[in-house]
């Protein structure tokens, strides 16, 4: 579900503080953009903002970037960001596939992937976020102890995605099938919009927490 075309939405977009505007000149070095070394977490996927802009709230020792390849619903974002402004948080519009040109190798400390575009041809199985493709792109970017989290209430997705863990050589850490009857998953968890509609309609919603498989010589280095 995504929002119908906004009227001069990109051009707010490429004037907004909130966005940056180049950030494949950011690779490797957006501890500089923050102005510390606070670890780096990213949402790719962030709709209209509510979850990564409660993180930021929440956490303010993290920093946070938002991508989202929908200028219809980035602008959401920067809306909120225009009320309420968090020093912790940026926002970048671009698609997930240049991850590994924006961000440099061990530079992010976790990923969320919040209701992702399931993609329901087989056709476009590659393009899912869950797949091996991107766990491989997202591999690369990740810190050694990094870890990635990925909630939905698409159950066929979500079996997918279980799926591609082995193949991609990345292990289960967590995982529930039914997050909001899950007490002690449900502690720290912080919805989305989409949750929080999912949810009211009894839709259970999977959650599972990842990280990539390490050689020994890779996890010491």
């Amino acid at each position: 579900m995504r929002l119908r075309n906004v009227a001069g939405s990109r051009e707010a977009i490429a004037q907004s503080r909130f966005v940056v505007q180049n950030p494949k000149e950011r690779k490797n070095k957006w501890r500089e953009l923050f102005g510390n070394s606070n670890p780096l977490q990213i949402e790719i996927g962030m709709g209209k903002g509510r979850f990564i802009m409660d993180m930021a709230r929440l956490h303010p020792e993290i920093n946070y970037i938002g991508i989202e390849k929908f200028s219809s619903v980035l602008i959401r974002g920067i809306q909120k960001m225009e009320k309420e402004e968090l020093p912790n948080l940026y926002f970048i519009r671009m698609d997930a596939e240049e991850l590994t040109d924006v961000f440099g190798e061990g530079e992010v400390n976790k990923i969320y992937l919040n209701f992702s575009d399931p993609w329901p041809k087989d056709r476009h199985a590659k393009r899912r976020l869950p797949s091996r493709e991107f766990l491989n792109r997202y591999r690369t970017i990740l810190t050694k102890e990094g870890n990635l989290e990925f909630k939905t209430d698409n159950q066929d997705l979500f079996a997918f995605a279980l799926e591609e863990l082995e193949p991609a050589g990345w292990q289960l850490d967590k995982i529930t099938h039914d997050l909001h009857h899950d007490t002690k998953m449900m502690e720290e968890n912080v919805m989305t919009e989409y949750e929080e509609r999912f949810s009211s309609m009894g839709n259970p919603i999977c959650k599972y927490i990842i990280s990539a498989i390490r050689s020994g010589t890779e996890k010491n280095s």
